[in-house]
């Protein structure tokens, strides 16, 4: 299949005299490259697609952008920005400012920006897959995949170094440097491929070694080889954006650029895009292929995970989305984000953490709530280094995000019927919460209740189950109406079984910056039948004008008072002092966070420590 295309809209006009070869091929007599910092040499030295771009870019009008081996939110507050920072080993990003938009710029700088190789493509492609077909091995990995097409592109590939004479042919010729087992393969006769137009067309237009390799330059052969693994082995045109792990979400809308999230720079809009629908569809059919979830006019909605462990939501073909096929990917997090983390950027503070954490510890069932992209997800695996080491867990999905860092980790994805199954092929998120009731866990995560699985969740909180889970509603009350409401119809004298309500927004602070924020932390205490109406105790709440979290509920707590300190044996007399746990536990967390054990994994290695040290243990005595 020939390679993807999209299109490319620069937001300069690009400098005169770009292709110097002279500066790629000897870098040290660069008059640019003497100008840029050390950081800055030593990426282009090792990639040299970098220097040919920023020969591309208009320094004299911008100047040489500024360069970062990795980005700092006080990155933040920049207004016009021109930077670039690595997104991995090869590619870069431009972050471009554009003075009549809010949105900024975002352009990847990867081997095949510089260099059309659309033609050559065909010609290397009918190559590959002769010697692909002369292949005994079959490798399985990914990686695996890329190493056989690296060495066979060094197979079907020669460099042609800039001044260097090399004999050319078109026809066959005595061939060298390959195995007897591929090199039948590598030069056949074009006249047993008369029946193939494409084909003899595609290696007219090349040319060749008396061996049969096709003839390329030293930027050709890495843009060739970079496209080739993007487009086959890895996700096409979105390898950049699923490779830079400040990118959160990316969305094509249809026809037009790629828009992203950005953690530092927030709404960016990619220079890179699509102006054909039927590119765009071809692309997103093989993006679909990708996750196991094929997608057809049939069935043209996908909920599906990529192979990195992103989330993706695909909207296929102009019969639904006018402007073409849409798509959104919610990338994965490559080292989930720790409750110590939350605290600095302020989702909550020491005090709702050491609440949770004693509430978690002891059993109680939480309900992470809020509206889309609030970062009920992200809250909620933080959450899980609160579970006690020991204990057994169990994972049910229907797109795995959570991370658990418990080692008894039971994880159970939904499965729909895929292409060829039929009917009671798929597996559903009720039917996984029915059977984790059968494996003894001792907390069970939901990724998400939205349905017929509520009514099995809250079965399971009865027998003394605790349950984590999120839900979409943006209070109490609208939980409570939902969860009640169809489809997932629970009695309201069941509700109660709930412990907490977490409820959590994206909220705009004065600056104009968008902040994750705990709203409150609440406390169902009960149904009254007479009334009709449920009562909730409001422990945290936040406070927008300080940007600080309140503890009202302190002495009011009905689950720390008649339900934790009475599961821990402290006398009635004494159940107020409850609250000082609350108080210890900040502490520690605060302890671990200024010793530096922010990471998640981290976190929780020291937290277990922690209680396997006897830190954690209360003397009722001395209360």
């Amino acid at each position: 299949m020939a390679a993807l295309t999209a299109a490319l809209n620069l937001p300069f006009k690009p400098a005169e005299n770009t292709e110097d070869n002279d500066c790629v091929n000897n870098i040290e007599s660069c008059a640019l490259y003497r100008m840029l910092p050390v950081n800055a040499k030593e990426y282009v030295k090792k990639s040299p697609h970098l220097l040919e771009y920023l020969h591309l870019f208009p320094v004299d009008e911008y100047g040489i952008p500024l360069f970062f081996s990795e980005l700092k939110r006080d990155l933040k507050s920049m207004t016009d920005p021109n930077l670039i920072y690595p997104a991995d080993d090869t590619v870069f990003v431009h972050i471009f400012f554009d003075q009549n938009d809010v949105r900024n710029y975002y352009i990847p700088v990867d081997p095949s920006f510089m260099h059309s190789v659309k033609e050559l493509m065909p010609a290397v492609e009918y190559k590959l897959v002769d010697l692909l077909d002369a292949l005994e091995i079959d490798p399985v990995t990914d990686e695996d995949k890329a190493n056989v097409l690296k060495t066979l592109i060094s197979q079907v590939l020669v460099v042609q170094n800039p001044g260097e004479q090399l004999a050319l042919s078109s026809g066959k010729g005595q061939k060298q440097g390959f195995s007897s087992k591929m090199k039948d393969f590598l030069n056949k006769d074009l006249t047993a491929a008369k029946v193939n137009v494409h084909r003899k067309a595609a290696m007219a237009s090349v040319r060749q070694t008396p061996d049969g390799r096709i003839i390329v330059n030293p930027q050709e052969y890495r843009a060739l080889e970079y496209m080739i693994i993007r487009d086959k082995i890895d996700v096409g045109l979105l390898k950049p954006f699923i490779n830079d792990r400040y990118i959160e979400d990316i969305t094509v809308d249809g026809v037009g650029p790629i828009f992203i999230e950005h953690k530092i720079f927030k709404g960016l809009k990619s220079v890179v895009g699509w102006n054909d629908t039927k590119e765009l569809d071809n692309f997103v059919i093989k993006l679909a292929e990708r996750t196991k979830r094929p997608i057809t006019y049939r069935n043209p909605i996908v909920d599906a995970t990529l192979p990195d462990g992103s989330r993706i939501n695909i909207v296929y073909s102009t019969d639904i989305s006018r402007k073409g096929s849409n798509f959104t990917i919610r990338k994965a997090m490559d080292d989930p984000i720790s409750i110590l983390k939350l605290i600095e950027f302020k989702t909550c503070d020491y005090m709702v953490a050491g609440y949770l954490w004693i509430c978690i510890e002891n059993g109680m069932s939480l309900f992470m709530s809020g509206e889309t992209a609030s970062g009920k997800t992200t809250s909620l695996n933080a959450f899980t280094t609160f579970i006690p080491p020991e204990n057994k867990i169990v994972t049910i999905e229907d797109t795995p995000e959570l991370q658990i860092p418990h080692k008894n980790w039971t994880r159970e994805v939904s499965k729909g019927k895929g292409a060829g199954e039929g009917e009671g092929g798929d597996v559903t998120m009720f039917d996984l919460l029915k059977a984790a009731l059968r494996q003894r866990p001792n907390q069970i995560m939901v990724g998400e209740i939205r349905g017929v699985e509520g009514a099995v969740a809250f079965g399971a909180m009865q027998t003394g189950h605790p349950v984590l889970s999120t839900f979409h509603a943006a209070s109490v009350e609208k939980l409570i109406q939902r969860l009640c409401g169809d489809p997932i119809n629970i009695p309201k004298t069941y509700v109660d079984n709930l412990n907490l309500v977490v409820i959590q927004s994206a909220v705009k602070r004065p600056s104009g910056e968008t902040v994750r924020r705990i709203l409150s932390v609440n406390e169902l205490v009960g149904f009254n039948p007479e009334t009709q109406g449920f009562s909730f105790v409001e422990m945290f709440h936040w406070n927008p004008a300080t940007d600080m979290h309140e503890f009202p509920g302190r002495g009011s707590s009905f689950l720390l008072e008649n339900r934790i300190a009475t599961m821990l044996g402290i006398p009635e007399y004494k159940k107020a002092s409850i609250y000082n746990e609350v108080e210890k536990r900040a502490k520690i967390l605060e302890r671990l966070h200024k010793a530096g054990y922010t990471g998640f994994y981290d976190l929780y290695f020291m937290m277990t420590k922690v209680k396997k040290q006897g830190l954690l243990k209360m003397d009722i005595d001395s209360m």
